[in-house]
């Protein structure tokens, strides 16, 4: 089990990259995170609903993603309330109290043992990756994600902490410090993550350490640039500066509950475009794209989205000839009305007015989500969806609420798996330039990154570079496999190998390994 000091430690990374590495050695290997709380998710190949971090994890041990990986996943719809989703299916709206005093030890605890049973029969390896920080002694009491697991599991504990974010041996020494005598004896080791500089400087620190806690540190993980990895939750977003010096600028609104915006790390591997996220008016300035991305609660981001002054921005820009592209909550608000009768979103009976620049309307007509992998063909027309007229997309949908059309718009996209001849997806407008889509991932591959990119330079006039349009696994491939390169070479992976029970022998060889015998 791969435990931190605190969120963004590396928790997830370095369980990813172990995956990789056991997999290497010929080991089934399956991740698991009992309890992830997270708005970037993903959809299994049948339709359960999991954390994109454990979805990622199962790419790296090159396994099939399940809903036994992470059987709990929480997806804040505000402050206080999470949407609990247990074994991929929405279960109910919880605030923290109803979650602790009813769920989280009985049922939860329930769901987490039987996921975990059946992983690890059918899995050589596990890589269970903790959350959080299991010293947080004011939540310790009602955590099924670190300590409680690591003993149900009976597995061994690695303990990491991030150095970029400072504090990091206290972080460490904390942690141990807080833990009870027994936790303590199952924390094997300790590694410390995100080094920018000279190793050798954090040798008094790493004696220090050793001493206070009696545990080594197993080595130094450098910080590695330009990874194309996906990201967890939004936090990331506060360290986004925009991508590349494009020549054609994509703004996509920061709502504030903004879902999987994973859908938009594709674009910012593209030389020609400069993505950046914006959250008020000023910002916005005179983008060549507007995206509204996905939400967890639709109704409060539109109401945000109007209050700010960043619909009425938008209006302005359309009208103007700015393209614009909503999915899935984002697509919903480009729509006249949203109707929620039933108080499905947030407990309040509302219909809410849309930014009408598409001629449809949605409902929420009762709590079941629709989440399911699709194969898509843009028959939507236009200057954008044009240009990928006749390529089929890929992606996957997570979504409450229907929408219909209304005789201004057409469909966007034909659901071609779908068992009904006549299954559509999203609407596009009259001109064209505005369009939505309930399909995430849209980006993922080729097609409509490159039908973006020729609608854009032929707009302006210019010629489109020559790029490097590939799928988006493909460079989760090879960063992933640079970050197992990596975490061989930094830590000692004979003596994890042995920490795991695992045959240090069948460790896979590594470019340029570095000797690791002597402790740090």
């Amino acid at each position: 089990m791969v435990q931190g000091t605190g969120s963004h430690s590396g928790k997830t990374l370095l369980a990813a990259a172990l995956c990789r590495l056991f997999s290497r050695s010929g080991y089934r290997v399956a991740p698991f995170k009992a309890q992830n709380m997270s708005l970037n998710s993903s959809v299994t190949k049948d339709g359960a609903e999991i954390s994109r971090a454990q979805a990622f994890q199962a790419f790296a041990a090159g396994v099939e993603a399940a809903a036994d990986m992470n059987p709990i996943l929480l997806k804040p719809k505000d402050t206080k309330t999470c949407q609990v989703i247990v074994q991929g299916r929405p279960r109910a709206d919880l605030d923290y109290r109803q979650y602790t005093a009813n769920f989280a030890l009985t049922k939860g605890l329930e769901a987490v043992r039987d996921s975990y049973s059946r992983l690890a029969s059918s899995f050589d390896v596990v890589v269970i990756e903790g959350a959080g920080c299991p010293a947080e002694v004011n939540l310790k009491r009602y955590d099924i994600a670190n300590m409680r697991i690591a003993e149900m599991a009976r597995a061994p504990v690695i303990l990491v902490g991030n150095i970029d974010r400072g504090g990091v041996f206290a972080g460490l020494v904390g942690t141990i410090s807080l833990l009870s005598k027994r936790e303590r004896a199952r924390v094997k080791g300790l590694v410390i993550n995100n080094l920018r500089g000279d190793s050798t400087l954090l040798k008094p620190g790493i004696k220090i350490v050793q001493k206070a806690t009696g545990k080594r540190v197993l080595g130094v993980i450098p910080h590695i640039p330009n990874l194309t990895l996906p990201q967890e939750d939004s936090v990331s977003l506060r360290d986004h500066t925009p991508s590349n010096l494009g020549r054609f600028e994509i703004a996509v609104v920061r709502l504030p509950r903004i879902s999987n915006f994973t859908d938009f790390d594709p674009l910012c591997m593209i030389e020609d475009f400069k993505l950046r996220y914006v959250s008020f008016p000023s910002e916005l300035g005179l983008p060549d794209l507007i995206i509204l991305p996905g939400t967890k609660n639709t109704m409060s981001d539109l109401k945000w989205l109007m209050t700010e002054g960043l619909g009425a921005e938008i209006l302005k820009l359309s009208k103007a000839e700015v393209p614009i592209i909503g999915i899935c909550g984002g697509f919903q608000m480009l729509g006249k009305t949203v109707v929620d009768r039933k108080g499905i979103e947030d407990g309040l009976q509302t219909v809410q007015a849309g930014l009408s620049l598409l001629d449809i309307t949605t409902e929420f007509e009762e709590y079941s989500k629709l989440t399911r992998r699709v194969s898509a063909l843009a028959v939507g027309g236009g200057p954008i969806l044009g240009q990928a007229g006749g390529s089929v997309v890929e992606g996957y949908e997570i979504h409450m609420g229907r929408t219909l059309l209304g005789p201004d718009a057409r469909p966007a996209f034909k659901i071609l798996d779908d068992k009904r001849e006549e299954a559509f997806d999203g609407a596009v407008d009259s001109s064209g330039l505005v369009f939505g889509t309930y399909i995430h991932g849209l980006f993922d591959r080729p097609p409509m990154s490159e039908a973006l990119l020729r609608y854009l330079a032929l707009k302006k006039g210019l010629e489109p570079r020559t790029q490097d349009f590939r799928p988006v696994s493909q460079s989760w491939a090879s960063s992933i496999s640079l970050v197992a390169d990596v975490v061989s070479r930094s830590l000692d992976i004979l003596e994890i190998y042995r920490i795991v029970g695992l045959d240090p022998e069948s460790v896979p060889e590594t470019p340029d390994r570095e000797s690791l015998s002597e402790p740090c």
